[in-house]
């Protein structure tokens, strides 16, 4: 967030109410996706983890089209697509988790025999 909305301030002012405030909203979602599901346990987490990973989609569709119509250079499209790659495992792997924490059956409380 810190490198890459400076950065849609340098986008083409023509566009900055249409494709830039779609990749600024996107990258916003999913942070607020994130808090969301870090407040949240079993289904509501995991809906918020889903809402984060759409998010995250969207996201790379605006990052490859800005690199496509040349506003972002080779080199920083690598790495943004580098951060948006790493942070996607890292949110694969929490949803992983929730998913089998969510489906898990409830653990016996003690004295529950």
């Amino acid at each position: 967030m810190t490198w890459l909305l400076p950065l849609c301030e340098k986008f083409p002012k023509s566009q900055r109410f249409v494709v830039t405030q779609r990749l600024m909203s996107a990258a916003l979602d999913f942070q607020e996706a994130l808090f969301e599901a870090n407040a949240r346990r079993d289904r509501a987490r995991l809906e918020r983890l889903e809402a984060a990973d759409a998010a995250l989609n969207k996201l790379r569709l605006y990052l490859r089209l800005a690199q496509q119509w040349r506003w972002l250079s080779a080199g920083q499209y690598q790495h943004a697509s580098r951060m948006v790659a790493d942070i996607g495992k890292l949110l694969g792997g929490w949803i992983r988790q929730t998913r089998s924490h969510a489906s898990a059956p409830a653990a016996r409380e003690p004295g529950n025999r």
